[in-house]
Order: C-alpha cells, then structure tokens, then sequence
C-alpha cells in the first residue's frame, strides 16, 4: 500500500467510519484510497461544511469524524466550524493536504504555515514525516480526537507522504477511552451543600444532559429540592415528555442575573460557572449573585455518570421519583407568526425522537422554553457562538442518524454563511428540514447595538450594515437550485403543515418561514 491507502485503513481500524471531503490536487491520492468502502466519503462544497458536519456527526455517534481538506486556505476555511466544535468538547480528526516535501522550497501559490493555522485551535497537530509513518500518526490523531471531552486533531500530509510506498501495515491497538473517576471528597462536599437546605442549583453540561445521567440528575432533585438547569448553549439534550426536564439559564444579562439571585450555591457538572456571552458597559461579566459558591462537582473529562451516581448514594436517593416532564398536546396554532406559534407549531408537528439543530438566534430564543412538552428528541445547540453552524451539523447529524428526521432552525442571517449544506443534504439524500427564519436582517445585531450602548437604535449607515434586504434572498429557489424541495410560509397553519408534511419525505426539504 502507499501512504494514503494505509491512512484510509488505519482510520477505518481506529473506527472512523466517515470522511467529509473538500479535496484539491494535492490529496488525489488520499481521494484514490477512499474507494475502501470502509470509510464513507461525503463531498461538501465548502470546508465550514465538511468540519461542520463532522461536530454534527460525532454529537450524535459519539466518536469522531474525519475531514479532507485541501492545503492551509482549506483549513481556513473550515477553522469557524472546527472553533465550534472545540467549544463544545467534540473530537475531530481533519486531514490537511500539504504539497510534496521538495516543492515547499519553491513557494508555491498555495503554500502556508499550515501548522501555524492549526495551532489556536487544534489541541494535536502533527506532519507526517513519510509514507511509513503515517499509519501511527493516524492512529494518534483518531486516539487524541475520541478522548473525554473530544480534541481536535490535525494530520498535515505532504503529497509524497501520500504516494510513497508505506510498506507493510502495521498492527496497532486501538485503545478505549476512559474517563477519570470524580474525587470522593468532592462529592460528599457537594451532599452536604444539598443536605444544608440553602438554595442550591445544579447546571449540567457536556455528556450529562442524557441517558442515564439525566434521570440520576431527576433523582438529586427530587430527593434534595434543588434546582436543576443548563447553560443557554448545550452541546445536546435529550428532552421532552417522559424525560428529566432542565430549566435553561437565560441568554440575557438582566434575565439571567434574575434567575440566578436567590441561590447561595451553584454546582456544575462538566462545565463552568454562568457567564455573560459578551462584555456589556455596565454589566457583569460573572452572573452568580454576591455571596453565591461555586463547587464544582464533575469537571469536564470526569465521568459524568459515575460522578451522579456516587451522589445518589451519598444523598440515599436511589428510591427517589423524579419528576418527568408530561406531554403537551399543543393543537395547530393559527394565525400571526411569532415566538409562541412557532414554538407551538414546533410541539404539534415533531415527530418522536427526532433531532433539533438550533441556530436560530433570535427567534429561538423566546421559542425553546415553549417546546418541553413536546415529545421525546433530542436539542443540538451551538456552544462556540461562530455563525454559519447549523446546516452543516444537520448534515452530519443525519447522515449519523438516518433512521430520525432532523429539523434545523436557521435565521437567515447565518444560512447564508454555509448554504452549500443543501447540496450535500440533496446528494446523500439526508432526512433533513431546514427552517430559515426570513427576516431579512441580522435582527439579534439591532438589540445588541442599544445593549451596547453604541445607542438607542443605528442610523442608516449603520443599518445597512446589519439589514439583508436589498436584494432580498429568494431562499425557495436557493434551495431548489441544489436539489433542495422547498415551500414559502407566512402563518403559523401553513408552518406547522409545512414541518408535518416534510416528515413524510425521506430526504431533504426547505421552508421559509417569513416573518
């Protein structure tokens, strides 16, 4: 074999199973080796999709991704994608073509310090140094990626890495990650804070907001009385009727320093404590009230589920009930489009176990906390804050899930930044409804320019920086010009009929939703 073809195979032993590609000249060879049918080869047209759709992947498979990119400017232009990913503590392995070794003296065109673009945000960065050592590196790239929380790998492959003979396959092992075990002590502190009665709220994160780690987390609460929440942003919940349901902290200043004022204690579960998204004039960076301690309880690489589990036991609450969220029957809603009758028509028509990528920014804000009562599915949220993140993480999450509709909300604002997603939906033929939320503006800019006190609203300079109106984007035929079936909406009856009817379609469908 030569050094793409024992990449390939490597990548496939270690269990990768995907590669989401954006290749160039370079990686022809690597292109040739993904004709092993162990390893599915996705082509995107854009490199913020292939690193998006694998965060998307890995958040709903548990295990990393690979991507194919071409040269520096190609991971570029996937580095907004892979900031979220790394914010939300999901493994990456992304391949980076270089040019052959005694061509990088000439200075070609597309020749960059490839390592210095990884570094800010890939946790392992390594070129291979020849054909034959490339089956280690892969097998170290795939091992660093499918650690607790996931790093971002990055295997730099020069061209005659990729076409040198590599020899004989070596055998490697492929090592199951592990998770630290929390400190005893820490949890007995933390059950003598329940025990004390003073107001006390656990926020979870990372892997603890399903399975079995969200009914321990019921069984806290009902045993202690605490209150139990996430941060506005989760990586992924399993919610809805029959689940353990988790207050959400609020996104805004005011509203988050108002719900988090009465409690003297925050215990965090594989994150940190509540933060501001953004530095405001005059507003606090740390929103926990004065006089509140924070302990944390599971850091981010402990193991969540035993972590709650030597809770239970420390609190004798293995017998508790936890109290479950019931269904809410919505009916259709009728009439105007707005936070309510979206976030209704969101209840009436998801099917069960169906998965929710939200970018939808303003509306979705007033909108999720209105969905508890839906039936069981699971909610995908962006932790990085990077816009351009939910149509390429829907992809990936249907091409992992195939057997479950994924619903994507979108503001128009960021659709634009990675439209190319409906293409690869199109072609794979992914169980995907995207969502544009058509206001034909950046509206989340116009409340953050008085938030900032850059003033009471922008001027018209200001404003034609922020509007998206002229032209206005016709988003029924963007998405029918990538093979994308598509429908226009104007009240809440044709919404929610619009979301029924695209669960009838076993690939991708598109409705903008004018607002």
């Amino acid at each position: 074999m030569n050094g793409a073809e024992t990449l390939v195979e490597t990548l496939a032993d270690q269990g990768v199973e995907v590669c989401f590609a954006n290749p160039g000249t370079s990686e022809m060879h690597f292109l040739a080796a993904l004709e092993n049918p162990r390893i599915r080869s996705v082509l995107c047209l854009f490199e913020g999709v292939a690193t998006g759709a694998a965060d998307g992947w890995a958040r709903m498979k548990d295990k990393p991704a690979s991507t194919l990119l071409h040269l520096g400017p190609g991971l570029a232009n996937g580095l907004a994608n892979i900031h979220n990913a790394r914010r939300a503590g999901i493994g990456m392995v992304n391949v980076i073509g270089e040019h052959s070794t005694r061509h990088l003296k000439y200075d070609a065109p597309l020749t960059s310090d490839i390592q210095g673009l990884a570094r800010p945000l890939c946790h392992w960065i390594r070129t291979t140094d020849g054909p034959q050592s490339i089956a280690r590196d892969a097998a170290a790239a795939v091992q660093k990626a499918s650690e607790h929380p996931g790093l971002i790998s990055a295997l730099i492959l020069p061209g005659d890495a990729s076409w040198g003979d590599a020899g004989d396959l070596p055998k490697l092992e492929k090592p199951e990650p592990v998770r630290r075990a929390p400190d005893a002590a820490q949890v007995d502190h933390i059950a003598k804070v329940l025990k004390s009665g003073e107001p006390t709220l656990i926020i979870f994160a990372g892997k603890s907001m399903r399975g079995a780690s969200l009914e321990l987390a019921g069984r806290i609460a009902a045993s202690t009385g605490c209150r139990i929440a996430t941060q506005f942003f989760s990586v992924r919940i399993e919610r809805g009727a029959g689940r353990t349901p988790l207050e959400r902290i609020p996104y805004a200043v005011p509203q988050a320093l108002q719900f988090l004022s009465a409690f003297k204690h925050i215990v965090t579960v594989e994150t940190g404590e509540p933060i501001a998204f953004f530095a405001y004039p005059d507003k606090p960076s740390l929103l926990k009230p004065a006089g509140c301690q924070v302990h944390e309880l599971i850091a981010r690489d402990e193991d969540s589920i035993l972590g709650l589990e030597m809770l239970v036991e420390a609190l004798s609450a293995s017998k508790a009930e936890p109290a479950l969220q019931a269904y809410s029957d919505t009916p259709m809603p009728q009439g105007a489009l707005n936070p309510t009758s979206i976030a209704h028509a969101l209840s009436h028509a998801m099917p069960e176990n169906c998965i929710l990528v939200d970018e939808s920014l303003t509306t979705g804000r007033e909108s999720m906390g209105l969905t508890a009562g839906a039936r069981p599915h699971d909610t995908v949220q962006n932790m990085g804050g990077s816009i351009g993140y939910g149509t390429p993480v829907a992809t990936g999450a249907a091409l992992a899930c195939p057997d479950r509709r994924t619903f994507c909300m979108v503001g128009d604002g960021s659709a634009m930044y990675t439209i190319q997603s409906l293409w690869t939906q199109a072609r794979e033929g992914l169980p995907v409804t995207t969502i544009i939320f058509a206001n034909n503006t950046y509206a989340i800019l116009k409340a953050e320019y008085s938030n900032m006190g850059a003033g009471s609203a922008p001027g018209p300079r200001a404003l034609s920086m922020i509007d998206i109106d002229n032209p206005t984007i016709d988003w029924v035929a963007m998405a029918k010009s990538m093979g994308v079936p598509a429908t226009s909406v104007t009240n809440a009856e044709d919404f929610t009929q619009a979301m029924i009817n695209s669960t009838r379609e076993a690939g991708p469908v598109l409705i903008e939703v004018k607002l």
